[in-house]
């Protein structure tokens, strides 16, 4: 029978500090999972903990820079001296500044490429031999629609999340056999400080109130309203479940935005 329980299940969560990554860890914890959150901001990820340890589940956190090589080889170190294994990995960071893609900054782009793709790469190949040791092992990858439908101005998210989701979905062929799965996750609007910042800037280009383009953006959902972490999150213990036949897959998580069929 398959199960989501994850009870004696580790889960190292980047970008858990808040967002997305949070409403994951939450729900993940929710499912009996013990949580080890990483991200930058040592008071945001103090006070996520703190939420979590507060629902009654283990929590431990890890300060790292996804764009800095050597704060990532710290953090790697410092997970396995603490931790035997992580059976749960998810792969998660803040998105890139938005620029035309006419517009070319090699630093821009060697920085996002570090901490969208090489750092997250890195992350989950070097837990994945205790993944696959123990045949049962989940890596999942917080991406974009933009992999689907390049979203105008956001260049660099569209590239590397689409690089990413390109080694996502070999590496689920290379490791099925195991029992590891790799999925893609890709939302669409959320109710994040992202989303909200996003929609102050149009708000400024166009002169009117944030609220004014919140729902405009709203009204182009099928639902009619901004997704919400913790609606993520419950997909993303889905795919941290038992249902071990579901890999290769990157699934929309949008209110229906997306328009192609597949």
């Amino acid at each position: 029978m398959i199960s989501a329980n994850l009870e004696g299940r580790k889960a190292l969560v980047l970008g858990g500090g808040k967002g997305l990554g949070f409403g994951v860890a939450e729900a993940l914890a929710t499912k009996g999972a013990e949580i080890i959150l990483v991200g930058r901001g040592e008071a945001t990820l103090d006070a996520a903990r703190r939420a979590i340890e507060a629902a009654g589940h283990i929590c431990s956190t890890f300060s790292a820079d996804l764009s800095d090589n050597d704060s990532v080889s710290r953090l790697i170190r410092a997970v396995e001296d603490e931790h035997q294994r992580i059976d749960i990995v998810l792969l998660n960071g803040g998105g890139p500044p938005p620029f035309a893609a006419s517009v070319f900054d090699a630093s821009v782009w060697e920085k996002q490429f570090t901490s969208m793709v090489l750092s997250q790469m890195r992350i989950a190949i070097s837990f994945l031999p205790g993944m696959r040791a123990q045949r049962w092992g989940r890596i999942i990858a917080v991406s974009s629609t933009s992999v689907r439908e390049p979203i105008r101005g956001l260049t660099a998210s569209n590239a590397l999340r689409a690089s990413l989701a390109g080694w996502a979905k070999t590496l689920a062929g290379e490791v099925a056999a195991d029992g590891v799965t790799v999925n893609l996750l890709l939302p669409g609007r959320f109710a994040t400080d992202r989303t909200k910042e996003f929609d102050a800037m149009d708000a400024a280009d166009r002169g009117v109130d944030a609220a004014v383009i919140a729902a405009e953006s709203q009204a182009e959902i099928p639902a009619k309203r901004y997704g919400t972490p913790a609606e993520f999150g419950a997909v993303a213990a889905f795919l941290a479940s038992d249902a071990a036949y579901f890999t290769g897959v990157a699934l929309p998580v949008d209110g229906g935005l997306s328009r192609g069929m597949l």
